[in-house]
Formats: structure tokens, C-alpha cells, sequence
């Protein structure tokens, strides 16, 4: 698909520059999300903040937990480019096997491959994805396993990568040439 909103190319006038180094990793080139946002810079630059704190060390959740939440949330909204990106920059780091993310694409929480507290965090991605809320039933499971911090942050974090997810689909953006599809973990 050809994308509808095209990333900016170099060379960047020294704003843009100075906008897609904040949002890339250091000594890295900037991938085509971030010359996407790019396009509009006051809202590039408060992207910067909340996907630092998401990607930082201070979200409460765990790498692990962090990356099954983006993960499934961006699987469920369908969206290539950002669940490519996260299993091809941090699903090794996150400990994810080729099963769980066969799972984390196109299975279920209940599927063998996954720890209960896994199961647990799955579960609520995909309650908050179908209805917008955590029923009382798992969220009683979810407080018995995570702290308040923690139960915030999945849910603002899977709400963040929603909007990733709508941005970057209904924008066509095009995957990274490195990165895997979710077609690939079938």
C-alpha cells in the first residue's frame, strides 16, 4: 500500500532534526513513524515525552509485561508496523519464544505457551481492546498480582498504543524493511 501521509526524507531542516533525534534511539536513523509524526512537530514533540516514559525504566511494568502489552495491542488493532518494530527491537530482550509470538499475533491467553501472570496481562489487553473497561472479576486477578502503579500503566500503555496503532495504519505507514509482519507468525 502506498502511504498516505509520506515520511519525511534527509535532509531535515535542523527543527525536524533536532525532533526525530529526540525520538530515536542514539546513533540510530529515524524510523518511518517517527519522519511520519515528524510532519507535525508540536505533536512529535509530546510524543517524545510519553514514549520516553513508556519506554523507560520508569513504567512500573516489567520489560516483559511492557512488551506483551504493546505487542497484543498492536496485533489486535492489525497494525504491522509497530508490532514488526517491537518483536524485531525487544522481543528477544522480553524473553519471547517463537511460539508466544505465533500466540501474541493471532492465539489466545490460554494458549500453552504462556505463564499465568502472562496469561493474566493478555487478558486484560484483550478486555480493554473488546470493551474498553477490565470487568471485577479480572481485575481482582490483575490486583492480586500487580500494584496499583503497575494496573495505571498497563492500561494507559495499552490506550498509547492504540493510538499508535490507529496513526499508523490509517496513515499507510510503510513497515520497516527489518522488521518482521504479523502475516510472518503464522
Amino acid at each position: 500500500m502506498t502511504p498516505r501521509i509520506e515520511p519525511l526524507q534527509p535532509p531535515y531542516d535542523p527543527e525536524v532534526a533536532e525532533r526525530l533525534a529526540a525520538l530515536s534511539a542514539p546513533g540510530t536513523e529515524p524510523i518511518r513513524l517517527f519522519r511520519t509524526f515528524a510532519r507535525n512537530l508540536p505533536m512529535a514533540a509530546g510524543l517524545n515525552a510519553w514514549g520516553r516514559y513508556y519506554l523507560s525504566r520508569q513504567l512500573s511494568l516489567s520489560l516483559r509485561d511492557r512488551e506483551l502489552v504493546i505487542d497484543r495491542v498492536t496485533a489486535r488493532c492489525g497494525c504491522d508496523y509497530e508490532w514488526g518494530v517491537h518483536i524485531a527491537v525487544f522481543g528477544e530482550r522480553a524473553g519471547l519464544t517463537e511460539e508466544q509470538v505465533r500466540s501474541v499475533a493471532h492465539g489466545t491467553p490460554a494458549d500453552p505457551c504462556w505463564t499465568g501472570h502472562d496469561a493474566l496481562v493478555l487478558e486484560a489487553v484483550d478486555a480493554l481492546h473488546d470493551t474498553a473497561t477490565i470487568g471485577d472479576p479480572l481485575w481482582s486477578r490483575l490486583s492480586a498480582e500487580l500494584s496499583e502503579a503497575q494496573l495505571l500503566d498497563l492500561c494507559l500503555l495499552s490506550g498509547w498504543y492504540h493510538a499508535i496503532s490507529y496513526a499508523a495504519n490509517a496513515a499507510r505507514v510503510t513497515p520497516e524493511d527489518w522488521a518482521p509482519r504479523l502475516a510472518d507468525a503464522r
